[in-house]
């Protein structure tokens, strides 16, 4: 069928990449190279197989590689983004960018070193004009600054020069009213936007301006009156052919007009943004790679949790049917213990897919510790000595708890992996005030934190991995014991929840991993005892509650417990049918919708769109699969609530009675 078909392709794919492959065996000599590389050199395949990549190389990237990334290599089985000059079959040099990694077979050997080099001429040329216009800057600053100290004698002089600079500057130079009005423009704008002076003096910038950017940027002119702008500000500036550039602007206002200077940096944001669509097509290529290694096991998982909440339902139904209602409640507790293990485990999943929905709440951290620290324990097994130190007066945090607590497992679980002979576990808080310095040194805005810190004794870590510990799927365990997403999905966590993580350690000396969150400023609930619908009293009040879910068991469900609790309900299949109900005038007194549904739009679609008649309307989405978007990136509005699938039916009754009395 499609087999040689695919085969042409990748052969054409590898031929016809955009970069150079080559494999080399593991004498370094070169056994496949790709069309696009023989073109770049101009050797033919022929002259490139049986020679050493090393050969290739001009002198001082012989030495250069043979000291320092040959020895890599052999060392770590990789580098990455090494500059070298290849010398061509004419003669000439092409700069390059190259990454090496070495492929091993079962038993550790080599089986070929695969090296793939990208064309860096178009950056080396870049680094050279940057370089020149840097120097050529300096001169004119050096030049400036002489000027400034000569005589009246030399004024015209210095006239002369500062007219040249500003003839010659490759920025935007501009002098402008405080209206906004332009009123003098460089050469620059010929050359980089494509107008002509006449086209610019007389009116206004916002006429150029992007119009997305143009309100930050109004606001940022406006604060040039009280302070020099000397942080760089960029907006987009629209060519003459009606693109877009980008420019990083300073300027001042002086004598009554602004002066400004526009270094353009669109190279810069599109490079960044190449790199961050690769990166993206990466990570997702990586996770998918893991989710198929993933499969097996959670079939397995899900197959034995299934079974057992069949089964138990099946004995159950077989000793009702036979009087026998002595042994029920054992049937039932083991059905229930399964689909709570089932719950757990979807929830692993959507942590791991980057798709679960925060739902913060003030919480008490030293509170939540205390009550993982019999979980701790006996997750990290008897050789380890877990100690707990809580501050005395600890500010409470806005964060999810659940999530913290999946943290929280996950550095102890990483702390026992780093001690294989025992050790001790010191898991402590902190209130903390960042300053400016210290702030910036984690990447945080100034203010008040709560840190939570997990220290182990164990083999502490070197500055290479540290600096790449956050990666997706960098992970130092052997193959096959771990994906390298848990610390990426920490920081995540961390980082939507506005707090940071940070590392401490030395080889040989252990490790801190400190999650930094924000202070939250208000009080925490007290711990609520669980509600038993069993003997929850119908309501005294009257209520309505409409029910938007396309699945029947689950209306069934939420209706039954409602009308246990004594409310009305009325149940839509879709977001079609629910908003037409939310548009009528029958009263009602919650929302419970699912997120996604049928009809056009989705839960939280729907409850906006009913907001606009009903302002007040309470809203409870329950959801199995609620990405962030769909709920406004974790950001309710007021009065909107989210419990996540399964859920105890004691639970939901709880949360709706609570929001039907708020």
């Amino acid at each position: 069928m499609s087999g040689p078909q695919e085969a042409d392709d990748l052969e054409d794919l590898f031929e016809n990449a955009p970069c150079g492959y080559i494999s080399a065996l593991a004498n370094g000599r070169i056994s496949k190279a790709n069309r696009t590389f023989s073109t770049w050199t101009g050797y033919g395949s022929e002259q490139l197989v049986g020679r050493r990549f090393l050969d290739l190389l001009n002198i001082a990237g012989k030495i250069y590689y043979e000291t320092h990334f040959a020895p890599l290599l052999r060392m770590q089985g990789f580098f990455n983004e090494v500059a070298l000059d290849l010398v061509c079959a004419d003669g000439t040099t092409l700069p390059v960018l190259v990454n090496a990694v070495v492929r091993r077979d079962d038993t550790g050997g080599v089986r070929f070193i695969r090296v793939t080099v990208f064309n860096a001429s178009d950056r080396r040329r870049y680094e050279r004009e940057l370089l020149e216009a840097r120097r050529t800057a300096e001169q004119a600053s050096i030049a400036l600054q002489d000027l400034n100290a000569t005589l009246e004698a030399r004024v015209a002089e210095r006239a002369r020069a500062l007219d040249r600079a500003w003839r010659l500057s490759r920025d935007l130079l501009v002098i402008a009213r405080a209206d906004g009005v332009l009123t003098q423009v460089n050469a620059a704008w010929t050359e980089q936007l494509g107008w002509q002076a006449s086209d610019l003096v007389g009116q206004s910038f916002v006429a150029f301006t992007h119009p997305e950017d143009l309100a930050a940027t109004q606001a940022a002119f406006a604060g040039i009156f009280e302070a020099p702008l000397t942080k760089p500000y960029e907006y987009r500036l629209r060519h003459a052919d009606g693109s877009y550039r980008w420019f990083a602007w300073t300027g001042a206002f002086e004598e009554g007009e602004v002066y400004a200077t526009g270094r353009q940096t669109t190279a810069e944001h599109e490079q960044a943004a190449l790199l961050a669509e690769a990166e993206d097509a990466l990570r997702q290529s990586q996770k998918m790679e893991a989710v198929g290694q993933l499969t097996g096991g959670l079939a397995h998982d899900f197959n034995n949790l299934l079974a057992a909440i069949s089964g138990s339902l099946e004995l159950m139904q077989t000793r009702l049917s036979q009087g026998r209602l002595n042994d029920l409640d054992r049937y039932m507790h083991a059905a229930q213990g399964a689909s709570k293990r089932a719950a757990a485990l979807t929830h692993r999943l959507l942590a791991f897919s980057r798709r679960q929905t925060l739902d913060p709440k003030p919480t008490d951290v030293n509170r939540l510790v205390a009550g993982m620290e019999e979980l701790i324990r006996r997750t990290v097994g008897p050789s380890v000595h877990v100690e707990t130190v809580g501050a005395s007066g600890l500010w409470p945090a806005l964060i999810d708890p659940p999530q913290l607590e999946n943290a929280l497992l996950n550095l102890c679980i990483n702390a026992r992996d780093a001690m294989p002979d025992g050790g001790r576990i010191t898991i402590e808080t902190a209130n903390k005030w960042l300053d400016e310095r210290t702030a910036r040194e984690r990447d945080l805005p100034p203010g008040q934190y709560l840190s939570l810190c997990v220290t182990d004794t164990g083999t502490g870590m070197p500055p290479d991995v540290i600096s790449r510990v956050f990666d997706p799927f960098f992970t130092t365990k052997p193959a096959g014991q771990g994906t390298g997403l848990g610390l990426s999905m920490i920081y995540g966590f961390a980082r939507q929840s506005g707090g940071q993580v940070r590392i401490y350690s030395e080889v040989g000396q252990g490790t801190t991993m400190c999650l930094y969150l924000p202070r939250h400023y208000g009080a925490v609930d007290a711990e609520e005892a669980p509600y038993a619908l069993s003997t929850a009293p119908r309501t005294e009040q009257d209520g309505t509650v409409l029910i938007v879910d396309d699945e029947p068991t689950m209306r069934m469900l939420v209706t039954e417990v409602l009308e246990e609790l004594g409310y009305t309900a009325i149940e839509a299949a879709d977001s079609a049918a629910g908003l037409k109900v939310l548009q009528s005038n029958v009263p009602i007194d919650l929302l419970v919708t699912d997120v996604g549904l049928p009809g056009g739009m989705n839960g939280r679609q729907m409850a906006d769109a009913a907001r606009v008649t009903r302002p007040d309307l309470k809203v409870l989405f329950i959801t199995g699969y609620a990405e962030n978007a769909a709920v406004g990136n974790g950001l309710l509005e007021p009065g909107m609530h989210v419990l996540t699938k399964p859920f105890a039916m004691e639970a939901l009754a709880s949360r709706m009675k609570s929001l039907i009395k708020d």
